[in-house]
């Protein structure tokens, strides 16, 4: 196995070293070269870094070198935007904590069960993760506090103002102490940004990543002309024509997006939306389907696609186009990532043609349009992959290797019949082969999971 090997290697603990090492890293990203140090040293820092370019990892390792896993008091309080962001965050928290002894990491968000969270509260923790308004519920109520809080995280801060948080996120820091370190990242930076800085930091130092070249999105942009009523027949038009494994298409209203991908669904696309009406659990069932590909098109509205994090997405589609441009880059940047070859698909109607302007001088590019051949009625997008929904999950101490243990040793399926695993609070998800996902969960009517018997179903 290569070895982690870094400078920066010298300032921390052999056994995170050998951690890092057993997680497959061999070296830093230049967000984490640049801002560790920093980080280490105690001082606030005001970063901008694009999405996956290592930040979490960066303050991660930060925050984790200053826990007291003795106390168990929060130590260290991360805000994100979106649930599924604070998920990602926590997931990434835990694994790196796995180089000390009974670190708690504590997922708030809204959307969950209160009173379980109360309950991991009293229990105590080190580390909690969590949305501004869920957070601002517990601080009310009391069953949260920071007073002992040694560092702040405000990750992808330009979303949360975006997404109107500025009043939580103030309130949350005003019951932080004074001599907290705080750790702003942003992907963007703007007069806002530095208020917010301004606000909550003490001489910050400033860091500034520029795009790696092997991450810097490759894509490349179609126009097709197409009116209302048409949109959904040239939808499946675009759909045949690019063959994508796994697309996006953005609507801008909740409506839409639902009558998308019913559309979709009837005319054999295997398609779910994700808007603000469904409840948080299917909320969570939607993207576990599309992350482990047993769904092959999310419709989504922009507020929904918030946190979602599927890198290998080879479509998106503008089914309806917006007047923002940077809302239209932060689409399409859905593909095309880590520099794999990408594709945008934008349906202009006649009212659009400003928009169409705005997008080619934002990219320095003339608007390609082209021509789509109606869909055949015999073309079909279904997944490769079905979802086997467990009715247990962290809270019940299930693991993934405890669920990965049960379908190889258990019943004899292959590693590589075995996809993504997905582990919640109370529900666990594992994609399998179509071929194989009736025969597991017959078989596993008859197992025993760490000595329990938990109920399996497939995921329609």
């Amino acid at each position: 196995m290569t070895q982690f090997n870094h400078p920066l290697t010298k300032q921390l603990p052999a056994k995170l070293n050998s951690l890092l090492s057993d997680m497959g890293f061999t070296t830093f990203t230049p967000v984490q070269e640049q801002s560790l140090p920093v980080i280490i040293d105690g001082k606030d820092i005001l970063a901008q870094a694009q999405t996956g370019s290592g930040k979490t990892l960066a303050f991660a390792i930060g925050l984790l070198l200053k826990v007291n896993p003795r106390f168990f008091g929060v130590q260290a309080l991360v805000m994100c935007p979106t649930r599924e962001l604070a998920d990602q965050v926590s997931k990434e928290i835990r694994k790196v904590a796995r180089f000390q002894s009974n670190i708690k990491v504590l997922s708030l968000c809204g959307g969950m069960p209160f009173g379980p969270q109360i309950g991991s509260l009293e229990h105590g923790a080190h580390i909690v993760v969590g949305t501004p308004g869920r957070l601002m519920e517990h601080l009310r109520k009391g069953t949260l506090r920071l007073n002992a809080l040694s560092t702040l995280v405000l990750d992808e801060a330009d979303r949360m103002l975006d997404m109107g948080f500025v009043d939580s996120i103030r309130e949350v820091v005003e019951l932080t102490p004074e001599n907290r370190q705080t750790l702003l990242f942003s992907a963007t930076y703007g007069d806002t940004i530095e208020a917010l800085s301004a606000e909550f930091q003490k001489k910050p130092v400033n860091i500034k990543v520029e795009a790696q070249e092997d991450l810097k999105p490759n894509i490349e942009q179609f126009f097709v002309r197409s009116e209302n009523k048409e949109k959904c027949a040239t939808l499946l038009s675009a759909l045949q024509h690019f063959e994508p494994r796994q697309a996006i298409v953005f609507c801008n209203t909740k409506a839409e997006s639902q009558i998308v991908a019913d559309f979709l669904s009837d005319n054999k696309v295997a398609a779910q939306a994700i808007n603000g009406d469904l409840e948080q659990k299917q909320r969570d069932q939607v993207l576990v389907k599309f992350s482990n590909q047993s769904s092959c098109v999310l419709v989504a509205t922009d507020v929904a696609a918030r946190g979602i994090d599927v890198k290998e997405i080879d479509l998106v589609v503008n089914y309806d186009t917006t007047r923002d441009t940077d809302v239209h880059t932060h689409r399409i940047g859905r593909t095309g990532r880590a520099g794999a070859a990408g594709i945008a698909v934008n349906l202009v109607t006649s009212k659009d043609d400003y928009k169409v302007r705005d997008i080619e001088e934002r990219f320095d590019i003339t608007a390609n349009f082209i021509e789509l051949d109606e869909a055949s009625s015999h073309y079909r997008l279904v997944p490769k992959k079905t979802t086997i929904a467990f009715d247990a999950g962290r809270k019940n101490k299930l693991r993934p290797g405890d669920i990965l243990g049960a379908l190889t040793a258990g019943i004899g399926l292959e590693k590589s019949q075995v996809g993504k695993i997905d582990i919640f609070d109370f529900h666990a998800y594992v994609s399998v082969d179509n071929d194989t996902a009736k025969t597991v969960v017959k078989e596993l009517q008859n197992k025993k999971i760490k000595g329990k018997n938990i109920r399996t179903r497939i995921l329609r």
